[in-house]
């Protein structure tokens, strides 16, 4: 049955900073090509307001329905959502939206600045889906990173936002969440830690887990190396939760494997200042997705050293999708995906990082088997395709619970 599905979103590409906005218009378009019609309802003034202007223009999608919302205002419009938990100048353009169009499925994502919880009744008789990108429905910095320098064990949450360098949310403290919570049907986790923290900071309601889905080519990536000695590779934002500067402070002196960085952030020029005088030590700046293959498929091991609490990991599948081995944190999610594929290693400490490393430059060989093992995991758990099909199972089940109800009433 092709089910008519809307899906929110504040990031979307082009507008868009993170793995969130790539994986929602990853999912429209499998959606979109399994025969469903997808209408994805994004904003632009975040991205706008934080950037001081539009991204390069990308040609129109041919499968999925793309409504980008825009005020004269982007700053002004992103404070108010933010503040007020609602949309303000965007409120008229979301309400004739939601009058004019019929929805089968709504499926919320990063809610934080196109809505937040004053969308969540959005889409009349649909089936509403949240799917928790973030742990923005327990956290107001959405990554449980405390005090912008640790990963949260506990609540201080106005100081931690304060310390984030945010005006604090009022509406966070009035029941409106909790509220808003009751128009949605069911809630997604990307991975069972993420549930588990969803309940460990009070989040009341039960979670299904689907976790993200990454592009499998049929073959890994057979052409030169983009880089021209023996390297280990990070991809990410360079923000103080990716952990980057411990990788910087391993990859110090003159022999060894290199390091290569893919990224932009905040810390951009500091890690860049830290990493002076170190010759093993190479940024290349943001690569977009098609272009991050050949630097995964040779690199020795793919590093993810993140700090906090991510919700999934998808750098590491993506590793994975070239056969290369990971090695993660011994961190939120990441060893639940590591043990799931059987595609690398996890530290705790830096020296356990050094050995690691150690051992993938003396014996290539076996760490490329390790990542073909995982390799071949990965694409039998998480490709897209396997991916949506727990979405879909997802949206036909509420959507057949909505009538069952409507009948019975």
């Amino acid at each position: 049955m092709s089910l008519r599905i809307a899906s929110l979103t504040t990031f979307y590409p082009p507008y868009n900073f993170g793995g969130d906005g790539i994986d929602v218009q990853r999912t429209a378009r499998v959606l979109a090509g399994l025969g469903h019609q997808v209408t994805v309802i994004h904003d632009t003034d975040a991205y706008r307001s934080l950037t001081g202007g539009d991204p390069p223009a990308v040609a129109p999608d041919p499968l999925v329905e793309v409504i980008a919302l825009r005020s004269e205002s982007p700053r002004l419009s992103t404070l108010l959502t933010h503040q007020l938990g609602r949309p303000v100048l965007q409120r008229g353009a979301l309400a004739e939206l939601d009058r004019t169009r019929q929805f089968d499925v709504v499926l919320f994502n990063n809610m934080s600045l196109v809505g937040g919880p004053g969308l969540l009744h959005f889409g009349g008789d649909a089936a509403r889906i949240y799917v928790a990108h973030e742990h923005w429905l327990v956290c107001e910095s959405h990554v449980l990173w405390r005090h912008n320098r640790e990963a949260c064990l506990g609540r201080e949450c106005l100081r931690c936002v304060m310390n984030h360098k945010r005006p604090p949310q009022l509406w966070r403290y009035t029941g409106a969440l909790d509220r808003a919570l009751g128009h949605v049907d069911a809630f997604v986790a990307r991975s069972e830690f993420s549930r588990a923290q969803h309940a460990r900071f009070g989040f009341p309601r039960a979670m299904d887990v689907v976790p993200y889905g990454v592009p499998m080519p049929e073959a890994p990536y057979d052409g030169p190396s983009p880089h021209p000695r023996p390297y280990c590779f990070f991809a990410g934002r360079l923000e103080p939760i990716k952990g980057v500067e411990d990788l910087i402070d391993v990859f110090t002196g003159d022999t060894g494997p290199d390091l290569v960085v893919a990224g932009e952030g905040t810390l951009s020029e500091a890690l860049r200042a830290r990493a002076a005088g170190h010759p093993r030590v190479h940024f290349v700046g943001r690569l977009p997705f098609e272009r991050l293959a050949p630097y995964y498929r040779h690199a020795l091991a793919s590093l993810v050293p993140s700090k906090g609490f991510e919700t999934f990991g998808m750098v590491v599948i993506e590793a994975l999708a070239q056969g290369t081995p990971v090695i993660a944190r011994r961190l939120g999610p990441l060893p639940e995906i590591i043990e799931a594929t059987g595609g690398g290693r996890t530290f705790d400490t830096l020296d356990e990082l050094r050995a690691h490393i150690d051992a993938c430059a003396a014996d290539p060989e076996a760490a490329r088997a390790q990542g073909a093992r995982g390799r071949i995991a990965a694409r039998a758990r998480f490709n897209p395709d396997t991916v949506t099909a727990q979405f879909v199972a997802i949206m036909e089940r509420e959507r057949a619970r909505k009538h069952d109800a409507a009948r019975v009433s």
